[in-house]
């Protein structure tokens, strides 16, 4: 394919296929991640929180402002194009807090399968996928959902504790027994959720788990 033709495409691509700021919506390069000016609010530095049962949690961005933006427009619109993007600076996060030497696998949060089926997608298996590309460590699908439940963000207290108890489950045993994990979710709140997967994971056989996730909310 010779320079014009090559060219002539990546036009007609740019034409069909605008990328947006996952933050704000404005139309970006093809290849960049987000706004010059959604960039200028990167903190200079991440979050440091807990699921519960003590796992530590490392995320890039609190969940406020442009950050829950971003969330939302991945979460709630349509938009699974985003992971490639989001996964830019939760990487970057991953990177300075952890050493990725020290993991085997990463995997995700999941959904239950008729509300993935209702999203078409799972946001944190995406954006796992994503930070697996970016990192070359092996993405696998580890816990599944196996009961329905009311959402998190609905509950107070030890109602979020209660919710998320006996709802996940290893897939296959073997495949977690030994293993230094990074589990990743889009967002920790009071850590329920990462915690129970932890834990169950935990009780499976892996030998460490980490967790990292793109917003953590914190009052």
């Amino acid at each position: 394919m010779n320079s014009y033709i090559k060219n002539a495409l990546l036009f007609l691509q740019d034409i069909i296929f605008t990328v947006k700021c996952p933050y704000c919506q404005k139309v970006i390069e093809r290849n960049d991640y987000a706004c010059k000016k959604c960039k200028s609010k990167f903190p200079p530095k991440g979050f440091e929180t807990y699921a519960i049962g003590g796992y530590k949690t490392i995320s890039p961005f609190k969940y406020d402002g442009i950050f829950a933006s971003g969330v939302k427009n991945f979460k709630f619109h349509e938009n699974p194009s985003y992971a490639r993007q989001l996964a830019v600076p939760l990487v970057d996060e991953i990177l300075a807090k952890y050493d990725i030497r020290t993991f085997d696998i990463i995997t995700a949060v999941p959904m239950y399968y008729k509300n993935q089926r209702e999203r078409g997608y799972n946001q944190s298996e995406l954006l796992a996928k994503q930070c697996s590309e970016i990192m070359g460590i092996p993405y696998a699908e580890l816990l599944e959902k196996h009961k329905a439940n009311k959402a998190q963000h609905t509950l107070k207290g030890k109602e979020r504790e209660n919710n998320v108890h006996g709802v996940y489950r290893v897939i296959d045993s073997q495949a977690v027994t030994d293993k230094n994990i990074l589990i990743i979710d889009d967002i920790i709140t009071t850590g329920n959720t990462l915690g129970e997967c932890c834990k169950v994971l935990k009780k499976a056989g892996c030998k460490n788990i980490c967790c990292a996730t793109l917003c953590a909310a914190i009052v």
